[in-house]
């Protein structure tokens, strides 16, 4: 019997409102892959779907998404037809996913000058089986659920979750093969349409988190650029983004982003902070919210078992115990991460220098206090001055920082590196953090400043005597340094993340940034995560050699940050072409083949996707297109563009200190006009 594997996910067909998603073939259907259901708070509901007219199965022509929480499927029903050659008869299959299940409508549409009478049959198959089965390709562990029919309105439930499909006028047969076959009669008159619909609606009894209706509070920018993919990866983007809202039910004022479909439908604190550090050229909500509900998590005391210290900010919430792969397991609350708490304190910075009300920002300055307590006292385990982790639990992840596969931190050769590990992007976060966090007590009037900066010049200090390996390219910093605290190293994409932090002096920013784009770590679409001349490369790699959207446009936003224009459109340029041939809905990860191989890039084909990070990026590479330098207590924007051949470039609906903002660049990528605020062009 063949081992059950993770799902693919690459060529499949996903409508979704988190927390619910439906994944199925382009037709529709729903059942010929894994992955394949109606999905609710990480509970598959419906395992299999299927749909005919008149006793058959249409012919797909169409799959027509609006947005990501609806699309049309458009087949053509020939058998209907007369002896015409022109498809006379169709039918529109409408999927909408909520919040809370799917409403779905057949609209069968006839050309005939005859009325035409017919029947709509749907089979589906019940389930009730969790993500962490689906994840692992298990399937359903139980059989069926036994459901109760009560006329049109079929009901089934666990402990946790119940169901309720409602097929209002329809007849409903249990078969012998536990399907449950729904018709209804359809009469269309002629030249004319008949529709029938249906809805799923289910419940938690145990919710952590809900989903949020109405529209999202951020700006929807209207972008006109030399390059038509920047404003439609843009756009995707911000669709994908706004079905990716969630909140916690302890706090549902407070918006955040859940990680991805279909695995992580849930709060990541890493994924939320960087997610909303993305978004904050187009408003502060998200970014309040998700500081806010972080800040409600943060850790108060030391338990080892979910890795909890005083300061510390979580790395995922879940209703249950969540196995992993390899064994073990992470708790409902899990605190394993080094970065988060670095990355909420820039994110709390980076939110009051684009706007963020100095009553908001207050409110949060003990929580802050206490991160930067726990990057000292707790974040250092050992007193050297620098940021390190080890999986203390003995059941939880190995590798903490963002890159936590456990073959992530190897050594040139391949081998693994033994922890505890200090990350070099880590120390890039956590000086940041304490020069930023410092920035913010001096002007709130509180003591500490000068105390978090000398720490933080202590850490610079150490990491300029540790991390930077000679090479003949050239020197540069290791991914890390080892539990014996020798300097892994493998050149990785964690370089970029150092660029823009006021970590580097400008030589060695030159030299990170020179790496970055070399034909070992550029593919054509994106910086890999390793660079080709490591043993342990390999294209399909999942921290080590593929390309991820996020970590580019993180490389991008500091190398425009510091001033390497001509590098970061380098990126730019890679990001666009793999957008594009994504359809813009760019996915968690892609292949790191290079792009003189493959007309497209190759896909990672369990990519998560839409991935939020991802599709956060797209705004961040619009931030650094301008040059994006927010002041929000002076009430000064800063500008210096590096769009190169996206100009002329015109920006408006960014959003800064409460005021929107237009930006336009000429062809030769100077600022010709702005409107909404004080736009000083550097």
């Amino acid at each position: 019997m063949p081992t059950p594997q993770q799902p693919f996910l690459h060529d499949q067909t996903v409508v979704l409102r988190a927390p619910s998603q439906v994944w199925s073939s382009s037709d529709g259907s729903v059942g010929r892959s894994p992955i394949h259901g109606y999905i609710y708070s990480d509970v598959r509901m419906i395992s299999e779907f299927s749909l005919m007219v008149g006793a058959t199965v249409g012919a797909p022509i169409a799959t027509v998404p609006y947005g990501a929480s609806s699309l049309d499927f458009v087949a053509a029903q020939r058998h209907l037809d007369d002896a015409m050659p022109d498809p006379r008869v169709r039918s529109f299959h409408t999927r909408t996913v909520t919040t809370t299940g799917a409403t779905e409508t057949l609209r069968l549409d006839s050309d005939l000058p005859e009325p035409l009478s017919t029947e709509l049959a749907i089979t589906v198959r019940l389930d009730l089986t969790g993500m962490e089965r689906l994840r692992n390709g298990l399937g359903a562990e139980h059989g069926d659920p036994v459901p109760v029919v009560d006329g049109d309105v079929i009901r089934w439930s666990d402990p946790t979750i119940s169901v309720e499909f409602t097929a209002p006028g329809a007849t409903i047969t249990r078969l012998e093969s536990g399907l449950l076959r729904i018709v209804w009669s359809l009469d269309v008159a002629a030249r004319a349409s008949s529709e029938v619909s249906w809805q799923l609606t289910a419940a938690d009894s145990r919710p952590v988190l809900s989903g949020v209706d109405g529209p999202a509070t951020w700006t929807t920018p209207t972008i006109s650029s030399a390059d038509h993919r920047l404003e439609a990866w843009v756009a995707t983007a911000l669709a994908d983004l706004d079905a990716l809202r969630l909140t916690t039910t302890s706090h549902p004022e407070d918006v955040f982003l859940a990680a991805g479909a279909p695995w992580f439908f849930t709060l990541f604190g890493r994924d939320a902070l960087w997610s909303a550090r993305m978004l904050l050229p187009l408003g502060t909500d998200l970014a309040r919210g998700t500081l806010r509900v972080l800040a409600g998590l943060q850790g108060t005391e030391s338990v080892a078992d979910t890795a909890e210290q005083p300061g510390k900010i979580m790395h995922e919430l879940r209703r249950d115990a969540l196995p992993i792969h390899g064994g073990g397991f992470l708790p409902p609350l899990y605190f394993g991460t080094v970065d988060a708490t670095p990355l909420w304190v820039c994110l709390l910075h980076d939110a009051w220098r684009w706007g963020l009300a100095d009553d908001d920002v207050r409110a949060l300055l003990p929580q802050m206090t206490a991160a930067l307590e726990w990057m000292r006292d707790f974040g250092d385990a050992d007193g050297d001055g620098l940021l390190e982790y080890v999986d203390a639990t003995g059941h939880g992840l190995a590798n903490q920082g963002w890159k936590d596969s456990s073959d992530s931190v190897q050594w040139r050769d391949g081998s693994l590196a033994e922890g505890p590990i200090a990350l070099c992007e880590v120390q890039a976060y956590a000086f940041e953090a304490a020069m930023h966090g410092a920035d913010l007590l001096d002007h709130f009037g509180v003591e500490g400043g000068d105390r978090w900066r000398a720490w933080a010049t202590a850490l610079q200090t150490r990491f300029n005597a540790e991390f930077w390996i000679e090479s003949p390219d050239g020197a540069y910093p290791a991914i890390a340094l080892d539990a014996a605290k020798r300097p892994v190293d493998t050149v990785t994409s964690n370089l970029g993340h150092l660029l823009g932090t006021g970590l580097l002096d400008p030589a060695q920013a030159e030299l990170v940034a020179r790496r970055l784009v070399s034909p070992e770590m550029s593919s054509g679409y994106g910086l890999r995560t390793m660079s080709t001349d490591s043993s342990g490369y390999w294209p399909l790699s999942y921290h080590g050699g593929s390309v991820w959207t996020h970590d580019t446009a993180i490389a991008i936003a500091g190398l425009a940050r510091d001033g390497f224009s001509a590098e970061a459109a380098t990126l730019t340029s890679g990001l666009l072409a793999a957008a594009s041939a994504f359809g813009y809905r760019m996915p968690e990860l892609h292949s790191g083949d290079p792009a003189g191989s493959f007309a497209s890039p190759v896909p990672y084909p369990a990519a998560c996707r839409p991935q939020a990070w991802s599709a956060a990026a797209s705004v961040s590479v619009v931030a650094s297109l301008l040059g994006l330098a927010p002041d929000a207590p002076s009430g000064v924007l800063g500008v210096s563009p590096a769009a190169g051949g996206l100009a002329p470039l015109a920006v408006d609906g960014l959003a800064f200190a409460g005021e929107r903002v237009s930006i336009t660049l000429d062809a030769l990528g100077e600022v010709a006009a702005t409107s909404g605020a004080v736009v000083e062009v550097r």
